[in-house]
């Protein structure tokens, strides 16, 4: 059982990088701020504020997808619905921030962003793949038409057909029951109708001359 593990590693890891993402722009913006900086005639208050607000929204982003990992590690089971979106999301985060700090920064923040996506994709991959088997199973058994045993007509302590004896032929085949002849019904089926016994019926005998 390697999903737990990964899922808690993936969890401690996204929230690191939240604090420190939320910290570098933080640090970022009071750094533009003091310093008056300027990028293409912006001002610098406007561009320290924009920092510091990056710097929350993505950490808050981070903490949330770690949280998600938290909850798949204590609940074992695989993300669903929102969280898997949001793992998926990270992913596909990681991918492109590796991509551009390969070019910016150096191949040793390449290397940890694409290691951070390695364990995301390795906590969706485990879970979906150990949770295969289990739902075929489950759903293995079945009646006659849906892959169960076509000779177990009726199971002990069940119903049989109306109309059917079972047991009554050779082998245990299920045979048609007999039936009774109605007589005396009054036409239409009402309240006169009643059922009797079919009893031999007498012809008067012919008399040669």
């Amino acid at each position: 059982m390697v999903r737990r593990p990964v899922a808690w590693v993936v969890a401690v890891v996204l929230l690191v990088e939240a604090f420190f993402i939320a910290a570098l722009n933080w640090f970022l913006g009071v750094v533009v701020d003091r310093q008056d900086m300027s990028l293409a005639g912006l001002d610098p208050s406007t561009m320290a504020t924009s920092s510091k607000i990056g710097g929350v929204v993505f950490g808050l982003y981070f903490a949330l997808c770690a949280l998600v990992a938290v909850l798949v590690a204590v609940r074992n089971r695989a993300p669903a619905g929102f969280g898997r979106v949001l793992l998926i999301s990270v992913a596909v985060v990681h991918g492109l921030l590796g991509a551009f700090a390969w070019s910016m920064v150096g191949w040793t923040a390449f290397l940890f962003l694409m290691v951070v996506l390695g364990l995301v994709v390795l906590l969706l991959m485990t879970y979906d793949h150990e949770a295969g088997p289990q739902q075929g199973a489950s759903g293995g058994g079945g009646g006659a038409g849906e892959g169960g045993d076509p000779d177990a007509l009726t199971e002990p302590g069940s119903a049989a057909a109306p109309g059917v004896v079972p047991g009554a032929g050779s082998g245990g085949a299920a045979v048609p029951a007999p039936r009774t002849e109605r007589t005396g019904e009054a036409p239409g089926g009402g309240e006169g109708a009643r059922d009797s016994v079919s009893a031999p019926v007498t012809r008067p005998a012919t008399t040669t001359p």
